[in-house]
């Protein structure tokens, strides 16, 4: 077999060299931090002119980049100007119907159902005795009898059936589920108002269904 002549071997291992500095340098780049700002072959918008926030701004009289709300305005939906939706109170006093925007039917029943035995029934039970999983578990922590408590504290869950809750109208059940009461802590944050009310619709319906009189 014919030797390869040696300019051709000098040069084939110089261009092997030359093909690993690429790699070498992208992996370098991707590695190690750089000060300098990164290249960029289509600009697109990254360096477009512009005020960030917290800066000044000689346009406006106030010299403020940022501009402030237009006062009087709010933004829609964040209003909260209806008492008897977001707080449960019609009239000065808490409100024993649903807001005019919802209707007591059989899809609010039951999409509070759905929502009360996700959030609800942990602790108050599917059928709201108080005696949900969480709270079963928390009380055989706190009364067990047979080794330490761990620090356990626990205020047992309240059945929705009991007289002062059976009592309630349906905005106080909806405020009580909006900011807590006690122990118990606010699901404003977690369940929407329309799902709060129709928890709180469900609730009458439950213990309804545990109190009703031979006419109901």
């Amino acid at each position: 077999m014919p030797k390869l002549p040696r300019i051709l071997v000098y040069s084939l291992m110089i261009a092997g060299c030359l093909a690993l500095i690429p790699p070498l340098v992208f992996a370098r780049m991707r590695a190690v931090p750089s000060p300098n700002r990164p290249i960029h072959i289509f600009y697109d918008m990254d360096f477009q002119p512009k005020f960030k926030t917290q800066v000044g701004n000689p346009l406006f009289a106030d010299g403020r980049a940022m501009r402030p709300p237009v006062a009087g305005t709010v933004a829609r939906g964040e209003s909260y100007v209806d008492v008897h939706m977001y707080e449960g109170v019609s009239g000065g006093q808490w409100a024993a119907t649903l807001p005019a925007p919802m209707k007591l039917d059989a899809a609010t029943l039951a999409r509070g159902r759905q929502r009360f035995d996700i959030y609800c029934s942990a602790c108050h039970g599917y059928a709201g005795f108080g005696d949900g999983a969480v709270n079963r578990r928390a009380m055989e922590l706190v009364t067990n009898a047979n080794g330490p408590v761990n620090g356990t504290q626990w205020v047992a869950a309240k059945s929705l059936h009991d007289e002062t809750t059976r009592n309630q109208p349906m905005g106080q059940l909806f405020n009580t589920i909006t900011h807590g009461i006690r122990n118990m802590a606010g699901y404003a944050s977690q369940i929407p108002v329309e799902d709060r009310w129709a928890i709180a619709a469900y609730v009458k319906a439950l213990q309804l269904s545990q109190d009703a009189a031979a006419a109901d």
